[in-house]
C-alpha cells in the first residue's frame, strides 16, 4: 500500500487532547494530504474500543497518542481484531515515564513523533497474553512490554499521578525509595516449562521489552520479536545489609544468582499463596490485582511503527 493509501486513525489519551505541540503537527500533516482521523479519550476503555473500530473507520495504521498505558489499552484493542485485518501500531508518547517509546528509540517530542509514526516501517513483533483469575473471575489482557509483580507494581500503582506529572520517571525512584523500608513478600508457586518452584519474591518482572517504571531497565537483553519471555525474580531479603549484594546482581542479572534470577521461557504461571491477599501487577503500567496468572507468548501476533535500527530486534543484534 502506497502512502496516499495509507489512513491513519489517532488515540488520543484525552488528559493530552489541546497539547499545542500535537495539535498543530497534526494539522500540517493534514495540510500535506495525510488522512488522519482523531478520536480523545473520555474514560478507561475508551481507548481500547476506538481501537477495536479502527477497521470499521478505515485505518490502516493506530497511532497510540499517550503514555504507557494508552499505549496498552490500545493494542488490547488491535489484538481484539482477526490478525490478518490488525492495523499497525505508532507510538507519540505523552506520558509521564514513556518507558516502551523510550527503549524503541522512538522521538520524544510530539511533532517529530508524529512524523516518525507516518514515515516509519511496520515491524512484526511479540504480544504476551495474560490469563488471570481474581476473586473467582477470569480475566484476559495483553502487553506488550513489561509486566511487574510485588514490590515494583506496588510502586507504580501508588505514585500519584501528580507525583509522575511533576517528576516524571523520578517520580517512580522516589516512590521505590520511599517503600524499600516497608515491603512485604509475594509469596508464589512459579512454573515454567519442567520447573517448579515456591519463591517469597520482592519482584517479578516479565519482559517483552527492557525497562519499566520510568527508566529501570529489568530486562537487559529482551527482544521484541524472539518468541521469548524474559524473567527476572528477585528474592526477598529480611536485612538492610544484604542491599549491597542484591544491588550488585541487579547490576550483573545473573541467570541464578543468590538473591536474582534472569532467564527466558515461553510461557509462566503463578499461583499465590491461599491466605496471602492478590499480587499487585502492572502490565506497561496498568494495575491489576491477581490470585493466579499466566503469560504466554503470541509470537509476532502485532505490526509496530519502529525505527529502523531498532535495538529490541533480532536483526539489529
Amino acid at each position: 500500500m502506497n502512502d496516499s493509501q495509507q489512513r491513519y486513525l489517532l488515540i488520543i489519551n484525552g488528559k493530552s487532547a489541546g497539547n499545542p505541540a500535537l495539535r498543530e503537527a497534526v494539522e500540517e500533516q493534514r495540510k500535506a494530504g495525510t488522512h488522519i482521523t482523531v478520536r480523545s479519550t473520555w474514560e478507561g476503555g475508551d481507548a481500547a474500543a476506538f481501537a477495536a473500530q479502527s477497521v470499521e473507520l478505515g485505518a490502516t495504521c493506530v497511532v497510540a497518542c499517550g503514555g504507557d498505558g494508552t499505549v496498552n489499552e490500545v493494542v488490547n484493542g488491535l489484538m481484539q481484531l482477526a490478525q490478518d485485518q490488525r492495523p499497525a501500531l505508532g507510538i507519540v508518547p505523552l506520558g509521564s515515564a514513556n518507558d516502551f517509546a523510550t527503549s524503541l528509540g522512538l522521538p520524544l517530542e510530539p511533532g517529530p513523533a508524529l512524523a516518525a509514526a507516518l514515515t516509519l516501517s511496520p515491524s512484526p513483533i511479540d504480544v504476551l497474553r495474560v490469563s488471570a483469575e481474581a476473586d473467582d473471575e477470569r480475566f484476559t489482557s495483553y502487553y506488550i512490554n513489561m509486566m511487574t509483580g510485588g514490590f515494583g507494581a506496588e510502586i507504580t500503582s501508588t505514585t500519584p499521578k501528580t507525583l509522575k506529572r511533576m517528576l516524571g520517571g523520578g517520580a517512580y525512584s522516589l516512590m521505590g525509595a520511599f517503600k524499600a523500608w516497608r515491603h512485604r513478600s509475594y509469596r508464589g508457586t512459579l512454573h515454567w516449562g519442567e520447573e517448579e518452584r515456591c519463591a517469597e519474591l520482592l519482584l517479578l518482572a516479565l519482559g517483552n521489552g527492557r525497562q519499566s517504571g520510568g527508566g529501570q531497565v529489568l530486562a537487559p537483553n529482551a527482544k521484541l520479536d524472539d518468541g521469548r519471555l524474559d524473567v527476572l525474580m528477585v528474592k526477598d531479603f529480611t536485612s538492610v545489609l544484604q542491599l549491597p549484594k542484591i544491588i550488585t546482581e541487579l547490576q550483573q542479572f545473573p541467570k541464578e544468582g543468590r538473591y536474582v534470577s534472569y532467564f527466558t521461557v515461553s510461557q509462566l504461571t503463578v499461583t499465590t499463596q491461599q491466605d496471602d491477599p492478590p499480587w499487585p501487577l502492572t502490565l506497561d503500567g496498568e494495575a491489576r490485582h491477581y490470585d493466579r496468572f499466566s503469560v504466554e507468548m503470541v509470537p509476532l501476533a502485532l505490526k509496530v511503527l519502529l525505527p529502523d535500527k531498532c535495538p529490541l530486534l533480532v536483526a539489529n543484534n
